[in-house]
Order: structure tokens, then C-alpha cells, then sequence
């Protein structure tokens, strides 16, 4: 037998088999006796991560001195918040930095420069970021958020998880018995957390530069966070 047959032969008997196992599968008779359902659970559990952004904007003539300007905002504000960083208490990071041209309304020539910089802070110790605020005097505050931190997500959504999944088996042991079924098997099964996250609070710039310009602490309340567990499938009574 020569090549081209052997591949031939080859080609015919996968073709074979694949028409068979559609033929099979469409012999099949459909599902008897299955039931689709659905059970979630939500706890209520304190944000215990707080995020603030500090920004400012410089503008001018001459790009260098702008972005000098942004520099020396920017490392006086990390000054401070070098004070009292604690890996996982006080996390210290450098945001957006950018300069861009401005341009004249007509010709396209450039009149000036404008940049802006950013500094994050965040971490669970929210009294001594709360502090920080009032300390940081070269920027001013930007956004603040509470969240869950990622450990504490973690947790709540295994003990909701739990939740979810034994009110789904509840609910299929008694839609069981309910059709007649002494008992029940898991054909299919999904399981989908959500929720935790914080939503940013603008605050606005002339706001926030009066609020700490005395050094005062600028007032938090973290709030609660609301973490969701679905759980969708289908049984097979029996």
C-alpha cells in the first residue's frame, strides 16, 4: 500500500468514526427527570483596605521648569509618606507622571506646557493614612476609597461559597422529594462570587487642599462591603 492509500484509509476511517459518534449521540434520548436550579448567599463584612490618590497639576512656559515643579511636589509628598509606610499597613507607590503641550488655538503652535503627578496610599492602617493626609501639603487629595483587602476578600468568599452551596443542595433535596424523587445527583454546577470592591469618592481639589491645610486628619468611615456567592446547575432525581 502506498503513502497517499495509507492516508487515504486513514482519513476515511477518522471520518467514519466521527459520523458514528454524531449518529450515536443523536440516537441518544434526551434527559429525563432533570431540574435546573439556582441558590446564592451574601454577607455583609467591614472594607478594611483604604486608598487615597494624591494629584497635582502644574502648568508654564517652559517644560523643564513644569516638570521640575512636578518633581519637587512629588518628593516632598513621598518625604512624608515614607514616614509611616509598613509593607501591608501603609503601602507607598508613585502614580500617573505626564507633560503635554498646549497648543495654540490657531497655527498649531505650542504656547505651553502642562503636567500632572500622582502618589497612591494605601493599606489597612486607615488612622495613620488618615493622618497623612493632613501632613501631605504638596499635593492635594484626589480620590479616596475603602475595599476589601485581598486576605480578607479571600476569606469571605470561601465562607459564602459554603453558604451558597448547601442552599443550593437544600434546594435540590427538597425539589426532589417534592417531584416524587428520593435523591438527587449533580449534573453540571457553577459557582460565582462578586462584590467587595470600593467605589472611588471624588473630592474636589479646593475642597481638599482647605481640609488639610491646618495638618488635620482627613475624616474616613470605611463602611461595609457587600460580597455575593451564586450558585447555578442542574440535578438529576432520582
Amino acid at each position: 500500500m502506498t503513502k497517499l492509500q495509507l492516508n487515504t484509509v486513514r482519513g476515511l476511517t477518522a471520518a467514519s468514526l466521527a459520523a458514528a459518534m454524531a449518529a450515536s449521540a443523536q440516537s441518544l434520548p434526551p434527559p429525563q427527570n432533570v431540574v435546573s436550579l439556582s441558590a446564592n448567599a451574601t454577607v455583609e463584612v467591614p472594607k478594611d483596605w483604604l486608598t487615597v490618590v494624591f494629584s497635582t497639576t502644574r502648568e508654564g512656559s517652559d517644560a523643564a521648569v513644569v516638570q521640575s515643579q512636578l518633581k519637587q511636589a512629588l518628593d516632598a509628598a513621598l518625604a512624608e509618606a515614607r514616614k509611616v509606610a509598613k509593607p501591608g499597613q501603609v503601602d507607598v507607590q508613585t502614580g500617573g507622571f505626564s507633560l503635554m503641550p498646549r497648543y495654540a488655538p490657531k497655527g498649531g503652535n505650542i504656547t505651553g506646557w502642562q503636567g500632572s503627578t500622582e502618589l497612591v496610599v494605601e493599606g489597612r492602617d486607615s488612622a495613620a493614612i488618615a493622618q497623612l493626609t493632613g501632613r501631605v501639603q504638596s499635593l492635594n487629595i484626589a480620590r479616596v476609597s475603602f475595599s476589601l483587602s485581598r486576605e480578607a476578600r479571600l476569606k469571605v468568599e470561601g465562607d459564602v461559597a459554603a453558604q451558597a452551596i448547601e442552599r443550593f443542595r437544600a434546594r435540590a433535596d427538597a425539589v426532589s422529594k417534592q417531584f416524587g424523587f428520593t435523591g438527587y445527583t449533580v449534573r453540571e454546577v457553577a459557582v460565582n462570587t462578586d462584590g467587595g470592591m470600593g467605589q472611588p469618592m471624588p473630592v474636589m481639589r479646593m475642597q481638599a487642599s482647605a481640609m488639610t491645610a491646618d495638618g488635620a486628619a482627613l475624616p474616613v468611615e470605611a463602611g461595609k462591603a457587600t460580597v455575593t456567592a451564586t450558585v447555578n446547575g442542574s440535578v438529576q432525581m432520582k
